[in-house]
């Protein structure tokens, strides 16, 4: 028989909620027109996208200041249209860009395609808990620098910046500020206006929302090229037929986030102070990578001194005992074994511990039972492994 797998592996996607499926359903068969047909099946698509495009925005805070939320594929797709949208845009007024040195791949990526295409790019660098200084990011914006972009919440080390001091000095500035926000939206508050943001990345399948489906919220009047031509769909700035049924699901998903915020940060933030405690108790040889406090409730990420050369063995053990966990971003797991993590890098680890961290995230259908057989299934095989770390020393 089938072993039942604990998934705590959360960062990198979620089980779709069994409400959202249900509010999905109906656009698969009985409401499945084209939103652009101006028939009467065509209308019915398009009433459940913009319902869908209305519950989004309100849920950052359209109802404080005006914002477009266009639909995209997912978060890759909304920071690639971000980043080369804003850039392109306003690149006669200059060809600077800022992003931290911890962003994900997307971004560090679209940002060198846009040093390869005549920008220029400052990575900021950040403490060793992951965090951006504001008075760093102040010095380094210039007469020419045109968009910022810093991520709310780390993807590795679940750090948390602090958005509203960054868009204080944007907006003092002139410069457009975007967020790649797809770990925190519907974990913690954040807000188009709070925050101060020119644009903000979210997405649904981290938040028991159907995979292939996110959004770029934009505040009105930002200044934006499209990267993708066609019909002229999403007002002209993400041309394709939308994905109807996973857009309803995106908005049922987040709308229920947002409902059940607070009782699920505190549950989650339980389970991961209990997950710290026995490995302060139980495994004194881990250390925690990221802030200590001001990090997302359901982050954990986790190293072992003497054993960073074991962190695909460790997981692989705990998948044998029937828990999913991961070593990192799994939009990084393509690239080789040996490449170490920029974000652990970033933060001051060797290239030896920055290949040699676990990370752990807790979500909705996690319980204290869970967190307690994995910590016991850790520690069995942290203490497996010591004789073969230090026979190789």
């Amino acid at each position: 028989m089938k072993m039942q797998m604990i998934y705590m592996d959360n960062a990198a996607s979620t089980r779709v909620d069994e409400r959202v499926m249900h509010e999905m359903a109906p656009y698969f068969s009985d409401r499945f027109g084209n939103p652009s047909s101006l028939h009467s099946c065509g209308a019915e698509a398009k009433e459940a996208l913009e319902s869908a495009r209305a519950r989004i925005a309100s849920l950052v805070g359209a109802d404080q200041e005006g914002v477009d939320v266009v639909f995209t594929s997912g978060g890759t797709e909304s920071n690639n249209l971000a980043l080369k949208g804003i850039a392109y845009a306003n690149r006669s007024k200059g060809k600077h860009i800022i992003v931290s040195s911890i962003e994900h791949d997307c971004i560090i990526n679209s940002s060198k395609w846009l040093e390869s295409q005549g920008f220029e790019v400052t990575y900021l660098p950040v403490s060793g808990e992951g965090l951006v200084s504001p008075e760093v990011l102040e010095s380094a914006i210039r007469r020419d620098t045109v968009l910022v972009s810093i991520m709310h919440a780390n993807n590795e080390i679940g750090t948390l910046e602090p958005l509203a001091e960054f868009g204080k000095i944007c907006r003092e500035k002139g410069v457009y500020f975007h967020t790649d926000a797809c770990q925190s939206f519907g974990k913690v508050p954040a807000s188009m206006k709070n925050e101060m943001l020119s644009a903000m990345t979210i997405n649904s399948h981290k938040i028991y929302g159907p995979k292939g489906v996110g959004a770029l919220v934009l505040r009105s009047g930002t200044k934006i090229e499209p990267w993708q031509h066609g019909g002229g769909h999403e007002s002209g700035l993400r041309s394709s037929t939308e994905n109807v049924p996973g857009i309803v699901g995106f908005a049922k998903a987040a709308q229920l986030c947002h409902a059940e915020m607070a009782g699920e940060q505190a549950r989650e933030t339980a389970l991961r102070e209990r997950i710290f405690d026995r490995l302060n108790g139980s495994i004194p040889v881990s250390y925690v990578n990221g802030h200590r406090t001001k990090r997302l409730p359901n982050n954990v990420n986790v190293g072992f001194h003497g054993l960073e050369g074991e962190a695909v063995r460790l997981l692989l053990e705990l998948d044998r005992a029937g828990i999913c966990v991961s070593t990192g971003s799994a939009c990084s797991s393509n690239q080789p074994a040996s490449t170490p993590s920029h974000v652990l890098t970033a933060i001051g680890l060797n290239p030896v511990e920055a290949r040699g961290s676990l990370r752990i995230t807790l979500g909705r259908y996690n319980t204290a039972q869970e967190v307690d057989y994995l910590m016991e299934s850790l520690e069995r095989i942290v203490n497996s492994l010591k004789p073969i770390s230090q026979s190789a020393k």
